[in-house]
């Protein structure tokens, strides 16, 4: 199987993931106060359209990295592996606690360990490596960019919408965490 046919396999995976998240786990924090301000619509607007426009872009543009050919495919593969895993791992970590919604229940404990001791939303650092993949899987520069800034920015709104329920819901517990903790890359930011 080519690299492409993988990549798509490993894409059709993640949609599928996300689109049951939404349904799913929307249901299930109902109990919680719902503390989301507009993040979710707008976080999956700005994947839509990035995805759509940047995919779209990347085919009928084609390929202008160098050499492309040679790297772009299996590059892209491993980057949605990693995404996929990282993902994976931390949504696998919260348990009952994740949500697509910014919620937070009475009971819920602040997540520390595993993948959160390196970064405090290592589901959006899986999230951001997904993307990076799907512009490299175009091998245009253009498609990379389009498919990278505006989630970025997109979760960036999403995290300081998550970093102000969890410093309401956690107080000084959670500033100490964020001192000892980056955001979405170990040791950078």
């Amino acid at each position: 199987m080519t690299a492409g046919r993988i990549w798509w396999v490993l894409y059709g995976l993640w949609v599928c993931g996300e689109v049951s998240i939404l349904l799913f786990t929307r249901i299930k924090s109902s109990g919680g106060e719902n503390r989301d301000r507009g993040s979710l619509r707008i976080l999956w607007a700005v994947i839509m359209t990035s995805s759509f426009v940047g995919m779209s872009y990347g085919a009928t543009h084609g390929a202008n990295l160098p050499n492309a050919a040679q790297w772009a495919g299996w590059t892209s593969v491993a980057l949605i592996v990693v995404g996929l895993a990282i993902r994976g791992t931390a949504i696998w970590r919260l348990g009952r606690s994740f949500s697509a919604n910014v919620a937070i229940t009475e009971t819920q404990k602040l997540e520390t360990g595993g993948l959160f001791r390196l970064v405090r939303h290592p589901s959006y650092t899986g999230m951001l490596l997904i993307f990076l993949s799907m512009g490299l899987k175009t091998g245009n520069w253009v498609s990379v960019l389009i498919l990278t800034v505006p989630p970025v920015v997109a979760l960036l709104y999403r995290i300081k919408v998550e970093e102000d329920a969890l410093h309401g819901a956690f107080g000084t517990e959670y500033e100490e965490y964020c001192r000892r903790s980056k955001r979405l890359v170990p040791g950078i930011y």
